[in-house]
C-alpha cells in the first residue's frame, strides 16, 4: 500500500453527460463521473468518458449465476380482485367468498408470474375471471374447493388485453 504522501486523492465529478463530456479536458484520468441526467457512472479512461457497468442492464441479455427472486404481493380479497401488474409478478390471495379475478391493470406483454389462490377455512369458494384471461379450450378452470386448499394460476401476458393462463390445482 502506498504511503500517505504518494496517494492520489479520488475526485468525483457530477453533472449532465453533455457538460461532463464538453469539459473532458478539466477531468483527470481515472476520475469518476456521475451523469445526473442518465443516472450512470463513468470513468475518464484514455481521455474519454467510459461507462462503468453496475448492476443489471435493462437493454442487455443477462446470464444469472445465482437465483433471482421476485416478491409475492398479497392481493386484497373482495367481491372483485383487481391485480395491479406493475406491483409484482407473483401474487397471493385467500378467498373469503365467491370472487371475480378482474382484468389486471398495467399489463405489459411479456410479463409472467403466478397467483397462489387459497381457500379460506370454509372452502367451496369459486373464482370467475375477467375477459382478458384465456384458458385452454376456452373454459375457465375450477378451483380446488377443499377448506384451506391452494391452487396456483400461472400466467403470461400476451398483449394489453390478453393473458394466457393455466391453473395448477390441489397443491399440498
Amino acid at each position: 500500500m502506498p504511503t500517505p504522501a504518494t496517494r492520489t486523492p479520488v475526485r468525483i465529478a457530477r453533472g449532465t453527460y453533455s457538460n461532463l463530456n464538453s469539459s473532458i479536458a478539466d477531468l483527470q484520468e481515472g476520475e469518476i463521473c456521475y451523469a445526473t441526467d442518465e443516472n450512470k457512472v463513468y470513468v475518464i479512461e484514455g481521455g474519454a468518458l467510459t461507462s462503468l457497468p453496475y448492476g443489471a442492464g435493462l437493454d442487455t441479455a443477462q446470464t444469472w449465476t445465482k437465483g433471482q427472486r421476485g416478491e409475492i404481493t398479497a392481493l386484497t380479497d373482495g367481491a372483485t380482485i383487481t391485480p395491479d401488474f406493475s406491483d409484482s409478478n407473483n401474487y397471493s390471495v385467500t378467498l373469503g367468498g365467491n370472487r371475480t379475478l378482474a382484468n389486471p391493470t398495467n399489463l405489459v406483454a411479456g410479463q409472467s408470474g403466478c397467483i397462489w389462490i387459497t381457500q379460506d377455512g370454509t372452502g367451496s369458494r369459486t373464482l370467475a375471471y375477467g375477459s382478458y384471461w384465456d384458458f385452454t379450450g376456452g373454459t375457465a378452470p375450477t378451483l380446488t374447493t377443499t377448506a384451506n386448499a391452494v391452487d396456483c394460476l400461472v400466467y403470461a401476458v400476451q398483449s394489453s388485453t390478453k393473458i394466457t393462463a393455466q391453473l395448477i390445482t390441489n397443491l399440498s
